[in-house]
């Protein structure tokens, strides 16, 4: 079955969804202790350019969350992470993943309406971003204005993109890059969990489709994580495991077909998008091993 490939903006239901950035001059004021860094010499082993096009390539959960829409899946709350213990998290290395994990969560509360829960989701994010010294980016009472006013849903899904896209840049701009890898890691591989956790009781194909386009993003992931590596063993332990996800994706098979081409205007000129489809192919016994292998991962990060 053929699907239009998407070329979705950034992640996450909050990240980066405008390629326009701008940190504005609140965050230049902040200076980051040396031990909370990443030597240069590894952060640049990819250049920005590089990292940007990783960025641009992982799909959004807001996109997934809307998929569910369509296909009318119900809301099932038993799918997100527990917000519990999250004032328990010590380092910043688990922060950072779950500042990602929940920017999921609350991009699925917000598809679904689900004003108080999405409270009290945003209520972490903010406590978190403040132990990750980005909470400057977060207008905590505007947020939580719109969450509880569900008729300005569109407003809050903007500003929650606008303002992990904000931290995003600062975080790679201050040589803070690992905690961003970390976040955008943290992002997708929650939106990958709630696909995962769907398909198995609303098979349905495109949810199956989206799953196997992933096989890209994984790629992406890695190269996103590998300059961190050495930095510590948590960073090694989740590029593992993030490999071995890969692992179970060898045998999807995604082929592409070109489209017609779209000309539109853009900044005063004709700019021409070309547009392709893609076809997945892979057995339903390779999607249970990702299945499986997906929970396990998120699994062992939320159980940290």
């Amino acid at each position: 079955m053929k699907t239009a490939r998407s070329s979705l903006i950034i992640v996450i239901i909050l990240i980066f969804a405008t390629s326009c950035r701008n940190t504005g001059n609140k965050g230049s004021e902040f200076i980051f202790p040396e031990a909370d860094t990443i030597p240069v010499k590894e952060s640049e082993k990819l250049s920005q350019e590089a990292i940007d096009d990783i960025v641009q390539n992982i799909g959004s959960p807001v996109e997934m969350a809307s998929l569910l829409i369509d296909l009318e899946v119900p809301f099932i709350v038993e799918y997100l992470a527990s917000i519990d213990e999250a004032d328990d998290l010590s380092t910043n290395y688990l922060k950072a993943l779950r500042l990602g994990i929940y920017g999921a969560d609350l991009g699925y509360l917000n598809i679904y309406e689900k004003t108080g829960s999405a409270v009290e989701t945003l209520t972490i994010i903010n406590k978190l971003a403040d132990g990750l010294r980005v909470g400057q980016f977060f207008d905590f009472e505007t947020l939580k204005s719109l969450a509880i006013n569900r008729r300005n849903i569109d407003s809050l899904l903007f500003l929650s993109v606008h303002s992990y896209n904000e931290i995003d840049e600062y975080l790679r701009q201050n040589n803070r890059g690992h905690l961003s890898a970390l976040m955008i890691t943290g992002v997708w591989l929650e939106a990958q969990y709630l696909a995962c956790k769907v398909v198995q009781e609303y098979p349905h194909i495109d949810l199956k489709n989206r799953i196997g386009e992933q096989k890209i993003i994984i790629n992406d992931l890695l190269m996103l994580l590998r300059p961190y590596i050495e930095s510590s063993d948590d960073y090694r332990s989740l590029y593992n495991d993030i490999e071995a996800l890969k692992r179970e994706y060898t045998d999807v098979s995604i082929t592409y077909t070109p489209g017609e081409p779209e000309t539109i205007e853009k900044e005063g000129r004709l700019v021409v998008i070309q547009k392709e489809e893609s076809t997945v192919a892979y057995s339903d016994e390779v999607l249970d091993k990702i299945i499986e292998k997906t929970e396990e991962i998120r699994n062992k990060i939320i159980s940290l």
